[in-house]
């Protein structure tokens, strides 16, 4: 199961009438949404988008029938147990793109960033942005780990020659391991404005 169908299903499941309406289920050979709505004294659009999220996660099989040439849709629970598993290397891990790491980056001129040094020195801890405008801006305050705040601390200055993130991480003795989250901090300074890139 996807990141996605995973948060779909765990939002509905989490329902207080959702052990209810499965016990419905489990019980009938096969239950219309007004019919479930009236058991349950439930309004028959809540039970609805229920049923509908449960056939769309392949949970629950939908027939449509006619009844007075009214047509509908009548239920059936094909799953008696329910188990997924989430890959999250696949799901939330480095899609492949390399672009990133084929570049050089260095400080913006003017970035309006603030580096706040770490006690024991040579690394930053954290950093402080200004994001918005006007009347909406805001200072938005970002911690670091040791490696993030290593790789930071190395970063060329605006004046400076650009640096690949390979560059910066031997220069800053981080190790390879680390450059995961070295590449998702850079992504969001990019955002940010507060890091340049060429190439």
């Amino acid at each position: 199961m996807n990141f996605e169908d995973a948060a779909r299903f765990g939002t509905y499941i989490s329902k207080n009438y959702s052990k209810d309406i499965f016990r419905l289920l489990n019980n009938y050979r096969d239950i219309s949404a007004s019919e479930a709505a009236s058991r349950l004294s439930m309004h028959i659009q809540t039970v609805q988008d229920f049923l509908e999220a449960m056939a769309d996660l392949g949970i629950l099989s939908k027939k449509e029938v006619t009844e007075r040439k009214r047509p509908y849709f009548r239920y059936t629970l094909e799953k008696q147990k329910i188990a997924f598993e989430i890959n999250l290397l696949e799901e939330l891990g480095n899609s492949g793109d390399t672009s990133l790491e084929q570049s050089k980056i260095r400080e913006k001129r003017n970035a309006g960033v603030r580096f706040s040094m770490a006690r024991s020195g040579q690394y930053f801890s954290n950093l402080a942005i200004w994001v918005g405008k006007g009347r909406e801006r805001s200072e938005k305050k970002i911690n670091l780990t040791t490696a993030q705040g290593k790789f930071l601390y190395n970063l060329p200055f605006p004046d400076g020659e650009h640096l690949s993130l390979e560059e910066i991480r031997v220069k800053a003795g981080v190790e390879p391991e680390h450059m995961p989250e070295i590449k998702d901090l850079v992504e969001d300074l990019i955002q940010y404005k507060v890091i340049e890139v060429i190439g």
